[in-house]
């Protein structure tokens, strides 16, 4: 490590890790990058515990595409991080997104969702009582009233996988790494100067990029700025089922995909098993060191909502769960992205709200040019800036689970 650099990125999961390659990667940019990263097991990072999903099923045209963009590189990604003859396989499952609707106004949600994502194309349909039924038989559809599929470019991946890629690939590019913790940003007026790291070393940072994940608002007042970014707590549960319905659809070669229920419970297929989970029913931040899962919600909201949907999800028994933090924004719930309208030189690639993987490699890369060129190049990403946020000004997602 050296004491100067041109940008440090604070959080090296997989969005500071996206960053740091994208910025290597552009023959355009010949600065030196530094990723400071407290934790590098990453045990407890966001990116570890997520359900590690992508879907074009979103209501805003900018979310569908930042989701299309990381579908091709999850297609494309051997090639792309090839390291020697390491070629990383994301091993991706594409099952696709099935949301279900079951009232008037889930309906409608489903129908301008599906407007906006067939205006991007999106390869999602739209199906009646009867289709749903027919594509997927395991299912009680009687109170169902409309249903929403994607095709392709939806479904699940390794997530460290992601993570490793990016990283392995930047360091193999020349990006630094290294195992410590900012406890202070300096700062000059309207410009940041530097990082001081807990073991007591001070960088020189021509551009800082926050990526801290669930810890955001604290790498945030460092700098004497704010982000409504809070951990908040989801569990995860893996479930074994007597008589699995996987194999029985009648699409996709016999597989379920990750299924929405009007409830908001979740689950999709796991290896032989299923995991599941749901929205609480009370959710407050939680301390970033909170990991204990809510193991209440399995008996008292997801299994009863399970077994009213499919009669073979009666019998199923949890064979692991774990708990994870969503960097949730309380303004909307929409990633952060983008430098502060004062403080030029400190970028936000913040408050994912549970997307921050599937959104990982369109933020590196929007990221990495506004740093490069001092404007977006490919995927302008001004909606989702940092302007709203002391505007006050949400920008809603409708598809939010």
């Amino acid at each position: 490590m050296k004491d100067q650099y041109d940008v440090v990125i604070i959080g090296g999961a997989v969005i500071g890790s996206a960053v740091a390659y994208y910025l290597a990667a552009n023959p355009d940019f010949d600065g030196s990058v530094l990723v400071v990263e407290r934790d590098p097991t990453y045990l407890k990072a966001a990116t570890s515990l997520s359900s590690s999903s992508i879907r074009t099923q979103f209501s805003n045209p900018i979310n569908v595409k930042i989701s299309q963009y990381g579908s091709e590189v999850i297609r494309n990604f051997g090639e792309m991080m090839q390291v020697g003859d390491d070629r990383p396989d994301l091993g991706f499952h594409s099952g696709g997104y099935l949301f279900l609707a079951s009232t008037p106004e889930q309906v409608q949600i489903l129908k301008e969702n599906h407007e906006a994502q067939i205006s991007c194309g999106a390869d999602v349909v739209l199906w009646d009582r009867a289709a749903l039924a027919n594509a997927f038989p395991h299912l009680n559809v009687a109170d169902i009233e409309l249903a929403s599929y994607g095709r392709s470019g939806e479904g699940w991946f390794n997530n460290t996988g992601l993570m490793y890629g990016f990283k392995n690939k930047a360091r193999s590019l020349g990006v630094d790494y290294v195992t410590d913790e900012a406890v202070a940003v300096g700062r000059d007026g309207d410009t940041v100067t530097s990082v001081t790291l807990k073991s007591g070393a001070v960088v020189e940072a021509g551009t800082i990029v926050n990526a801290s994940g669930p810890r955001a608002a604290l790498t945030a007042r460092m700098a004497g700025l704010d982000i409504p970014v809070e951990p908040r707590k989801r569990t995860l549960f893996v479930f074994d089922c007597a008589h699995t319905p996987e194999g029985t659809a009648a699409v996709n070669q016999g597989r379920l995909p990750l299924m929405i229920d009007p409830s908001g419970v979740f689950c999709r297929p796991e290896g032989r098993f299923f995991l599941t989970g749901c929205p609480p029913v009370e959710d407050p931040a939680v301390d970033w060191d909170d990991f204990e899962p809510r193991y209440e919600e399995f008996e008292e909201i997801i299994w009863p909502a399970l077994a009213e949907r499919s009669p073979q999800f009666e019998a199923i028994k949890v064979v692991n769960q774990w708990a994870g933090h969503y960097d949730f924004n309380t303004l909307d719930h929409n990633l952060v992205v983008g430098r502060h309208p004062v403080v030029r030189n400190f970028l936000f690639a913040n408050g994912f709200s549970g997307h921050g993987l599937q959104q990982g490699p369109a933020t590196g890369r929007g990221v990495s040019e506004l740093i490069t060129y001092g404007e977006y190049r490919t995927l302008d990403l001004t909606e989702v800036g940092y302007e709203r946020i002391v505007e006050n000004r949400p920008f809603l997602e409708k598809a939010v689970i």
